[in-house]
C-alpha cells in the first residue's frame, strides 16, 4: 500500500468516524434538546396561515367552579349547559372530563339525560395507573356516547413540552383513538382507515406513522391570531344568548380552573404560561380540520444529508486550498443550519443537531487534516531540499577531484615537452578520470530517469548466480582491505530477463554497501532460493545495522542513516534509491531486515525466466 493511499484511507476513516459521532451525538439527550429548542424557535417563526376555528371551548373556569358549588355541583351545571347549547346544533361535543365514577344520584341522572339528548357525543377515557387498562366513563354515561377518545397528551420527557399527541393508545388488548381525532371523525360522520404511514378520515389524510402510536405534531394557534373561542359555564348561565356561538362548531368541554384540575401543560408557544388539556385537544382538532400537518423527515434522508455534508467537507479541503476551501466550508455550515429552517416552512420537520454537528465535526477534521498534511509535506519537502543540497554539495566536491586532475594533466601536456612514456601516463589518467566523472553523471541521470519511468530497459537473458559472482569479484579488493570474508551459498541457476548492466549495478551496490558499513574481520553472505515462479536473492552483512524508522526511509533519494554518516564512509544516499527503481522496473521487489549493531539483510525478489536446478557455490 502506497503512502498516499494509506493517507487517503486514514483521512476517509477520520471523516467516517466524525460522521458516525455526529449521528450518535444527535441521538443523545443533548442532541434531542437541541432539536427541540430549534423546533420551538422555528415553530414561532413559521406560523400557519390565518384560519377560522371550527371548534369552541366550553370551559369550567374558577368562576364557573365557584358558581356551581364546587365539585358536587359540576355535573348538574354541565348538564344544564349542554341543554342550553343543544338548540344551536353544534357538530359534535367532546367532553374532556373522565366520568369514571358515580356521585350524587340526582346529579348523575340529570347529566345522563343531558348526554342522551346530545348528538355526536364524544366522552373521554384515560389510562389506568398500571397501564393495563382504561379508566372509562361509567356505563350509564358511556352508552350514550358516539365514541370514546383517550386524553393522553404525552409531553416530552426532557422538557415536559407537549409538541405532539399519540393518535392511538393501547392498554391491554383495547385500543383507543385520541379525543381530538374521534371528535373530528364523529363531526364528519366518517370512519378511520389505518395504514403504516397515515390515517385516513374521509378525504383527510393524516401523515402519522403507525409506530409509537401514530404521533401527530400539533399546530397550535399562534398568539397573533385570536385564540380559539371559549365560553364558560357561568357565562352561558348568565347570558343564554351566548349559546348561539356554538352553532356548527365542535365543542370541547373541560376544566380550566386550577382548583378543580391541574391538567395544564407547556407548549412551544407557552412563554411561561401553561395550556389546559382541553385547549390542547382543541388545537389538535384544528390541526386535523385545517390539515396543517407537520411531517417528520425520514431517517434515511437525514443520514444521507449528513453523509453528503461530511463528504463535501472532505473533498473541499482535499481538492481546494486557501479561501476557496474556507468559502465552501462556510457554505456547508450555512446549508446545515438553514435547511431545517427552510424545510419547516414547507411543513417538514428536519432535525437540526445531526446536520449541524456533522458539518462542524467534518469541517474541523478536514481542516485539521489539511493543516497536518500541508505541514507534513512542507517538512518533507524541506528535509528533501536540505538532503538534496547536501548531496549536490558532495557530488560537486567529488566531481571537483576528477575535473582538477583532468585540467592539471591537460595543462601539463600542453605546456611542457615530456617523454612519450610520461605523456602516455598522463593521457591514461585523463581518460580514467573522465570516465569516473562520466559514471558519476550517469548515476545521477539514471536515478532521475528511473524515477520518471523514462529509462528503457534492455531485454536479455542472464543468470543471477553468474551476475553475482562477477559483482563479488569486483568488490573483493574492497573486502580484502577490511579483511571481510565474502561467501555465496546456495544460489539458484535460474534465468532472469532484463537489463543485465542495470541489475549488475544493483547487486554491486548492495555488496559494496554491505562491505562499506561492516567492521573489519566480519562476513558478507549471499544466498538465494526459488519460490514458485520467483527467485529470492539476499545479501546479508554483520554491519552497523538500522533501526525500524531508518529501515522505512532507506530507499528514499539522498537519505543516509545516522550511523552511516557517523561511520565516515562517503556517499550520496541515492544508491539504494536507484537499486529499488531497477528492481521495480524488472517486476521485482526489494526488502530489508535490520537491527542496530547486528547487521542488515537486503532481499531482492525477481520473476524467473527459465527454471533450472540449484548449484551451491562457495568463495
Amino acid at each position: 500500500m502506497t503512502g498516499r493511499l494509506r493517507q487517503n484511507l486514514i483521512y476517509g476513516g477520520a471523516l467516517t468516524l466524525g460522521f458516525m459521532v455526529s449521528i450518535a451525538a444527535s441521538w443523545t439527550s443533548l442532541g434531542v434538546k437541541l432539536d427541540n429548542a430549534a423546533y420551538d424557535w422555528m415553530f414561532v417563526l413559521h406560523p400557519p396561515k390565518p384560519w377560522q376555528p371550527q371548534s369552541i371551548l366550553l370551559v369550567i373556569d374558577e368562576q364557573s367552579f365557584s358558581a356551581s358549588g364546587g365539585v358536587p355541583g359540576l355535573r348538574k351545571a354541565l348538564a344544564e349547559t349542554l341543554d342550553r347549547i343543544r338548540p344551536a346544533s353544534p357538530r359534535a361535543v367532546a367532553i374532556d372530563v373522565t366520568l369514571a365514577d358515580e356521585t350524587d344520584p340526582a346529579s348523575d341522572l340529570r347529566l345522563e339525560a343531558a348526554l342522551r339528548a346530545t348528538p355526536n357525543l364524544v366522552l373521554a377515557c384515560d389510562l389506568l395507573p398500571n397501564g393495563k387498562g382504561w379508566e372509562d366513563p361509567v356505563p350509564r354515561f358511556k352508552r350514550w356516547a358516539a365514541a370514546i377518545g383517550h386524553v393522553h397528551a404525552d409531553p416530552d420527557r426532557l422538557d415536559a413540552i407537549t409538541r405532539a399527541i399519540p393518535l392511538e393508545k393501547v392498554a391491554g388488548h383495547d385500543r383507543r383513538w385520541a379525543l381530538a381525532l374521534e371528535a373530528f371523525r364523529v363531526s364528519r360522520k366518517e370512519f378511520i382507515v389505518e395504514s403504516p404511514k397515515d390515517l385516513q378520515v374521509g378525504n383527510v389524510s393524516i401523515p402519522s406513522p403507525q409506530r409509537d402510536g401514530h404521533p401527530m405534531r400539533i399546530r397550535y394557534r399562534p398568539p397573533e391570531l385570536e385564540p380559539i373561542p371559549r365560553v364558560s359555564l357561568k357565562q352561558i348561565r348568565d347570558e343564554p344568548a351566548l349559546a348561539s356561538q356554538f352553532s356548527g362548531k365542535v365543542v370541547f368541554a373541560g376544566i380550566t380552573a386550577q382548583m378543580g384540575n391541574q391538567d395544564k401543560l407547556m407548549t412551544p408557544l407557552s412563554d411561561g404560561l401553561n395550556m389546559p388539556g382541553v385547549e390542547i385537544h382543541a388545537n389538535a382538532f384544528e390541526t386535523i380540520a385545517q390539515q396543517m400537518f407537520l411531517t417528520t423527515a425520514p431517517a434515511w434522508t437525514v443520514i444521507s444529508f449528513c453523509a453528503a455534508l461530511a463528504a463535501a467537507a472532505g473533498l473541499a479541503f482535499a481538492l481546494l486550498a486557501g479561501w476557496q476551501a474556507n468559502a465552501l466550508a462556510v457554505l456547508l455550515l450555512l446549508t446545515a443550519h438553514a435547511l431545517p429552517f427552510l424545510l419547516f416552512g414547507k411543513g417538514t420537520v428536519f432535525p437540526t443537531a445531526a446536520p449541524v454537528s456533522a458539518a462542524w465535526i467534518s469541517i474541523v477534521i478536514a481542516a485539521a487534516w489539511r493543516q497536518f498534511v500541508v505541514r507534513r509535506r512542507l517538512a518533507t519537502s524541506e528535509n528533501q531540499r536540505v538532503r538534496y543540497q547536501e548531496a549536490m554539495h558532495f557530488v560537486t566536491h567529488e566531481m571537483r577531484t576528477p575535473l582538477t586532475a583532468i585540467q592539471g594533466s591537460s595543462e601539463l601536456m600542453s605546456r611542457y615537452a615530456m617523454p612519450e612514456e610520461k605523456r602516455k601516463q598522463i593521457a591514461e589518467l585523463i581518460n580514467s578520470e573522465s570516465k569516473r566523472l562520466g559514471r558519476m553523471i550517469e548515476m545521477f541521470l539514471n536515478v532521475e530517469r528511473l524515477s520518471a519511468g523514462q529509462m528503457e530497459l534492455k531485454q536479455e537473458d542472464f543468470s543471477p548466480r553468474e551476475l553475482i559472482s562477477i559483482c563479488m569479484e569486483r568488490a573483493r579488493p574492497l573486502a580484502d582491505r577490511k579483511q571481510i570474508r565474502m561467501f555465496m551459498e546456495a544460489t539458484p541457476e535460474d534465468t532472469i530477463r532484463g537489463d543485465r548492466e542495470l541489475m549488475e549495478y544493483a547487486f554491486y551496490n548492495l555488496l559494496t554497501n554491505a562491505i562499506k558499513y561492516s567492521p573489519p574481520q566480519t562476513e558478507v553472505r549471499v544466498f538465494g532460493m526459488r519460490s514458485g515462479e520467483r527467485v529470492r536473492i539476499a545479501v546479508k552483512d554483520q554491519g552497523i545495522g538500522m533501526d525500524q524508522k531508518e529501515v522505512r526511509q532507506v530507499f528514499q533519494k539522498f537519505y543516509r542513516t545516522r550511523r552511516a554518516e557517523q561511520s565516515g564512509e562517503v556517499g550520496t544516499g541515492i544508491g539504494l534509491s536507484i537499486v529499488e527503481q531497477i528492481v521495480t522496473q524488472h517486476g521485482g521487489a526489494i526488502s530489508v531486515e535490520s537491527r542496530p549493531g547486528i547487521g542488515s539483510c537486503f532481499t531482492v525478489d525477481l520473476p524467473v525466466r527459465v527454471t533450472q536446478a540449484f548449484a551451491p557455490a562457495r568463495f
